[in-house]
């Protein structure tokens, strides 16, 4: 390479250095950061848990209270669908870029969700929003660990991350109270508008503090575009959202077996299924779907317990609430009230898991004592009764939470400490998919359940010639319970409180068996692992560039703009856990490198571009 050759390359790395990395940035640059990443995250997390308070306003203003199940059911789908994908755009558009898209998409889909005039509008309006409120929790992980370094143990990370859970446990806790008081007050439609303002002061921060430099290796966006496993998230959504329709329609509808729309859903969801498998394992170039963690205990038994985990949360979050409108007829305010003990709970466990961890350095004593907390917090639900006492109304869920909080970050932890380094980022990815399904399968299947027992109660208990209207009536206006003849309403709280119990049963059976699953995960001591922190610093540089703290300085785009500069023609990735190459000649230039710390979160974003064993889902493949 001639002195003119390599001239523009050095001059474009030295204006580059002028923009500061993420460890250079202000503290109030990196405040302001955080403000605008976790108010995003705590409005995503209180979009999960704003629509049970609000189900039966909704439904008995548009008289189907059979189809309220896919309000949340549509918002989840899209979370587990499109999350995996926002990894590859925090790389393509930049931690700012990907950011603003998905902020952009939650609050367009909440907006529209206010705007709604119909079921149909207000279940596509919710989809919307799902698109970016997991890209939202995904792109705050990704920022995170730019901003603050990762030891390859992960542990520590807790401090912030358990900073980051109190936010999003308060956004789930908050969600409830906060759509029934406001639909109580201002109408359902007022729970989603309010929302607005903080979307554009948190869209405001990250579009004028997010814009630090971070370390790319020269991959252009259309060659990681090609490399993002559409096909597969495609099918994914096809089979889960077919699976989701034939519950609907089966159970909820109550449409018989012979019907095509009972059907053809089922063949749907079961051919798109065998169809993603087929992808994952020998088409996708980056699966969503880890393969090779399918053949290894411990991610599978992870999995396992994350799906029945978030099978069991979800299930209780979405129906505990609904008790106390529809059996003890209370406001949807004061019903929403009843979810807030979990989230405190939760914001509590994960914070106490993360310390316990840090100190002792194991998780499996942890996780059996306070793994077994969720059954117990389950079964006190499952024998609530109108004339309970307040002990049990407002308290029997906290052991649930923080159980379940606890079981979610050592689990976690047991799932890094048990596969490779190199494989950090896709173990996490490959346990949070089977979160997100069963996250989908808890309301879903749940819903199912409580439409079939409570279509099967309300039957027994009514006979006579306007039975069907009024079993009709019952089931698509929860809220007109309250104005029924006594003997109907009698009948109908007495078939609600069945119906609900079956669901809280079915909350209790699942997180049992999640923690049977986790019972063959063995201890591991957590300090036996290298850290990254305790590598030394890079070398000078030979090509006359200044060292520094973000390996040159290169931004992958941070702005959405084309930034990367092209490295030698022979340079190629080594192994090391910080690659950052000086060569002896006078030629050379500088590696580029990003930290592990910035794309191996908790959250499972991969390492895009790395032609690593572990870089890719897939190992040993080596794509271009």
């Amino acid at each position: 390479m001639s002195s003119g050759e390599r001239e523009p390359l050095l001059g474009r790395a030295l204006s580059l250095k002028k923009r500061p990395g993420p460890h250079e940035i202000s503290r109030s640059m990196k405040y302001g950061i955080l403000a605008g990443v976790w108010s995003a995250t705590f409005l995503s997390s209180i979009n999960m848990t704003l629509v049970p308070t609000m189900l039966p306003s909704i439904s008995s203003e548009f008289q189907k209270s059979h189809q309220a199940s896919w309000l949340g059911t549509s918002y989840l789908l899209a979370t587990c669908t499109f999350t995996p994908l926002y990894g590859r755009l925090a790389n393509v558009l930049g931690r700012r870029g990907a950011s603003q898209v998905a902020l952009l998409f939650t609050g367009l889909g909440t907006l529209s969700c206010g705007l709604s005039t119909s079921m149909e509008m207000l279940i596509v309006s919710r989809f919307i929003a799902g698109i970016g409120g997991g890209g939202v929790n995904t792109v705050a992980t990704i920022v995170v660990s730019d901003m603050y370094s990762l030891r390859v143990s992960a542990v520590p990370l807790f401090f912030v991350f358990g900073v980051a859970s109190v936010f999003n446990g308060f956004g789930l806790g908050f969600g409830g109270p906060l759509g029934g008081l406001i639909t109580d007050w201002l109408g359902w439609r007022a729970a989603f508008l309010c929302q607005m303002p903080l979307f554009v002061v948190s869209l405001l921060l990250t579009a004028f503090n997010l814009r630090y430099v971070t370390k790319g290796k020269g991959k252009s966006a259309k060659e990681v575009l090609k490399r993002i496993d559409y096909f597969g998230s495609l099918t994914l959504l096809i089979s889960v959202g077919s699976m989701l329709l034939f519950l609907s329609t089966r159970y909820n509808a109550n449409l018989p077996w012979s019907d095509a729309r009972v059907t053809v859903p089922l063949v749907m969801a079961v051919v798109f299924f065998i169809t993603f498998i087929y992808v994952e394992l020998w088409v996708a170039p980056e699966p969503v779907l880890a393969p090779f963690l399918l053949k290894q205990k411990i991610p599978v038994l992870v999995g396992t317990s994350n799906f029945l985990v978030a099978t069991c949360n979800f299930s209780i979050s979405y129906f505990f609430p609904m008790w106390f409108q529809t059996v003890e007829l209370t406001s949807a305010a004061t019903a929403g009230l009843h979810i807030l003990p979990n989230s405190v709970s939760m914001s509590l466990g994960s914070v106490f898991a993360g310390w316990m961890m840090h100190r002792t350095g194991k998780y499996k004593m942890i996780n059996m004592i306070f793994g077994i907390f969720p059954f117990v917090g389950t079964v006190l639900i499952s024998r609530i009764h109108e004339n309970s006492g307040w002990v049990q109304s407002w308290f029997s869920i906290i052991p649930m939470g923080f159980g379940n909080a606890v079981v979610l970050q050592t689990m976690l932890i047991a799932l890094l400490a048990h596969i490779p380094e190199s494989h950090m980022a896709v173990g996490t990815g490959f346990g949070q998919l089977f979160r997100g399904l069963g996250q989908v399968g808890g309301v879903a299947i749940s819903s199912a359940i409580f439409q079939s027992k409570l279509d099967s109660a309300l039957r027994k208990r009514i006979e006579g010639p306007d039975a069907e209207e009024i079993i009709t009536h019952i089931r698509q206006n929860a809220r007109a319970i309250s104005t029924l003849p006594p003997k109907l309403q009698r009948i109908a709280r007495d078939s609600y409180a069945v119906s609900l119990k079956t669901v809280f049963f079915f909350a209790s059976v699942s997180t049992l068996m999640a923690y049977i699953s986790r019972l063959p995960i063995p201890e591991k001591d957590l300090d036996s692992r290298p850290r990254s922190n305790s590598l030394p610093p890079p070398p000078p540089s030979s090509s006359g560039l200044p060292p520094t703290s973000n390996g040159g300085g290169i931004d992958e785009g941070s702005d959405g703009d084309d930034t990367s500069v092209s490295v030698t023609p022979n340079s190629e990735v080594m192994e090391s856990p910080i690659d950052i190459a000086v060569s002896s000649s006078p030629r050379s230039v500088i590696k580029k490198h990003r930290r592990l710390s910035t794309f191996e979160s908790t959250e499972g974003i991969l390492d895009l571009e790395s032609r690593r064993v572990g870089g890719s889902a897939r190992t040993g493949s080596s794509i271009s």
